[in-house]
């Protein structure tokens, strides 16, 4: 696999510290839901800086899209999010990954997907993916935010939830927007036992959790105590 020059397409501001970029890629072999690609930018002098971001896009979309959240002592981000304009070109490698992935043609059980921040890029595609091959497992989103404004997606989200299988759950763990009727505060053990509980056939689902490493942790370990099969659980974690 080699690297190629893609093409910026298109941009949508999701937060006020997150942007996706939509890319062209030449020869694009196409992608499995959940995998990732490898952006590399190289500065004048010749260092070079590489970070993988997850495909938010649909798994059959010629044109791929990556969200990604500005660090602000980061190599990549900081020039991804303020710096690139629709035009310019980016070296990317990819499609890469093959645990983190869902096929829906030969995965029908239900679906489990938990996200934390911008972790929720990769289930965004499986959603993505799963309302384009109009499949009839269920799925049921469990998305952990600080708040409303810091929400990737939100009207898509909202959309998906209106007019597919999927069932949408916000957790906002600082501020909720008004009339919010659901729980406040960070997820813990027993709030994923009980959103797995009450999942539809949460009995041989297959889970995908992303996030931030302690998140991503405690969310597994959560499931796999309260009985789901660990070879069921599939994680894929930043940071720490």
């Amino acid at each position: 696999m080699k690297w190629s020059i893609a093409e910026v397409v298109g941009i949508r501001e999701e937060t006020p510290t997150a942007r996706t970029l939509m890319l062209r890629i030449p020869d694009w072999p196409g992608a499995l839901a959940g995998q990732h690609i490898d952006i590399r930018l190289t500065a004048p002098d010749g260092y070079q800086a590489a970070r993988s971001y997850s495909l938010s896009s649909a798994a059959g979309d010629p044109v791929v899209s990556v969200s990604v959240e500005l660090m602000p002592d980061g190599e990549v981000s900081p020039y991804l999010v303020r710096g690139v304009s629709v035009g310019d070109q980016l070296e990317v490698i990819g499609p890469l990954g093959g645990w983190f992935v869902w096929r829906p043609t030969t995965q029908p059980e239900p679906l489990r997907l938990i996200g934390g921040g911008s972790g929720i890029a990769p289930l965004m595609s499986i959603l993505r993916t799963h309302a384009e091959a109009a499949s009839t497992a269920p799925v049921h989103l469990l998305y952990s935010v600080r708040s409303p404004e810091f929400v990737y997606y939100r009207d898509e989200l909202a959309e998906l939830a209106a007019a597919t299988a999927a069932r949408v759950d916000i957790q906002y763990t600082r501020r909720a927007p008004e009339g919010w009727e659901g729980t406040l505060g960070r997820i813990d053990a027993a709030r994923v036992t009980a959103w797995a509980e009450g999942s539809e056939g949460s009995v041989g689902a297959a889970t995908y959790i992303c996030g931030p490493t302690p998140f991503v942790e405690l969310a597994s370990n959560a499931l796999v105590a309260a009985g789901a099969d660990p070879t069921t659980v599939r994680t894929e974690r930043f940071g720490g």
